[in-house]
């Protein structure tokens, strides 16, 4: 048991890249995740790793070791599963990731009670704005606001979200109001964008009678982290594009007033992705049916 832990440690060290966030992904202490990565390097009789000054990289050995490595952690994660539909009890550990905003406000008030009425399941649950890949950060799904391309993933889709312009009263008295899509370039409006590396998000599509219209809006300053751009919003910073169950409660207070209703963007698809093969595994069917169900429940509410 200690060599199999062992590879499991060090399969999420090589995915994390430190020895702190595959031993905390694994609810390991940093000492006891560094004892068996020393383990496994003393029974191979390689150095397996190596530290830079940012991070752990795979030494020449390590890289081969680790692609071996990953199968067989794959595979015992996919006999566990099978013993555990055919025992009819889901268990194991279930590796989710959201958008901040939805991650927040409806995923992580609902993973509690799935885990009440699934005890032997253990759910992580990793919140980021930023486009996540399912196979390299060995995630078994992933809940997505928009449309997804990869064709080796299943959508379950759970809702259409309207999603709606809007900024704070004292921005749009002192920049004014735009009334039709182009006014956004051509009063110079500072946009606030969610952005990070390979971002799709450099331009927002709004509808208008003519049809869907692309506009390469820009601003002063944009985030990788969706409540970072509301609360610029908040703070008359600009106009931000959200989702309308993130904004209810401040349109309803008039913190923040609709921007272009009669154009509005593109509404986002709210849906879980994953593998296909995923759904053999009866902890996942489970806890897909169980949010698509009270994830829609919870959208309606706002």
């Amino acid at each position: 048991m200690p060599y199999l832990e062992s590879i499991q440690v060090f399969v999420r060290v090589v995915e994390l890249g430190s020895i702190t966030s595959g031993g905390r992904d694994l609810r390991l202490t940093p000492a006891v995740a560094s004892k068996r990565i020393k383990e496994l390097e003393t029974r191979l009789g390689t150095r397996l790793l190596n530290r830079t000054t940012r991070k752990l990289v795979p030494t020449e050995a390590g890289r081969l070791f680790y692609e071996h490595a990953r199968s067989v952690v794959s595979a015992l994660n996919d006999a566990e599963a099978s013993l555990a539909g055919f025992e009819g009890r889901p268990r194991g550990t279930i590796r989710v990731t959201a958008p901040l905003g939805v991650g927040r406000r409806v995923i992580a008030p609902l993973v509690p009670r799935f885990c009440d009425l699934f005890p032997e399941v253990d759910v992580r649950l990793r919140l980021s704005d930023r486009r996540v890949d399912l196979f390299e950060d060995e995630l078994d799904l992933a809940f997505v606001l928009g449309t997804p391309q990869n064709s080796a993933l299943t959508l379950r889709k759970i809702a259409d979200c309207p999603r709606l312009l809007c900024a704070a009263p004292e921005y749009l008295a002192r920049q004014g109001t735009p009334l039709v899509p182009q006014d956004l370039l051509d009063q110079g409006h500072n946009c606030l964008l969610l952005r990070y590396p390979r971002s799709p998000e450099y331009f927002w599509v709004l509808e208008t009678p003519q049809g869907p219209q692309k506009l390469e809006v820009s601003g002063r300053y944009d985030a990788d982290e969706g409540d970072v751009l509301l609360n610029w919003a908040l703070d008359g910073r600009g106009i931000v594009m959200k989702p309308l169950f993130e904004v209810a409660r401040h349109l309803d207070s008039g913190a923040l007033v609709p921007v272009l209703e009669q154009t509005p963007p593109l509404p986002a698809v709210f849906g879980c992705l994953y593998p296909h093969r995923k759904l053999q595994d009866p902890k996942i069917q489970r806890f897909i049916d169980f949010m698509q169900r009270h994830c829609r429940a919870a959208l309606e509410t706002f």
